[in-house]
């Protein structure tokens, strides 16, 4: 079955560093677009960053330039380096498989996103 595994969370100091990693399993993963998304409390889910089948990356306005998106096909993982991280990073942060894509002629074999369960990115003054 599908399985997304975040880890590399924890509690940071602003302008400090965390490296999200996600592991993918159980599908053809270079296919398949994937992102991060975070949720802080009391919001709704965001959109953060976006990796495609042809390695193509998208970012929130707010993490440009701060956060960078990128995959390992042959790991099957996406990783998420974030840099001078605010306080309003602060969000339980989750990896997730898209249901499209195409990877040298093969189309993504998901039917629905998928998600992983998370992992708490805490950013304190």
């Amino acid at each position: 079955q599908v399985q997304l595994v975040e880890s590399g969370g924890g509690s940071v100091q602003t302008g400090g560093s965390l490296k999200l990693s996600c592991a993918a399993s159980g599908y053809f993963f270079s296919a398949c677009a994937m992102a991060w998304y975070r949720q802080a409390p009391g919001k709704e889910r965001e959109l953060v960053a976006s990796v495609y089948a042809d390695q193509t990356t998208r970012y929130a306005d707010s993490v440009k330039g701060r956060f960078t998106i990128s995959r390992n096909n042959v790991l099957n993982t996406i990783y998420l380096q974030m840099n001078n991280l605010k306080t309003e990073d602060t969000a339980v942060y989750f990896c997730a498989a898209d249901s499209w894509g195409t990877y040298y002629g093969r189309n993504c074999e998901l039917r629905t996103p998928y998600w992983g369960q998370g992992t708490q990115v805490t950013v304190s003054s």
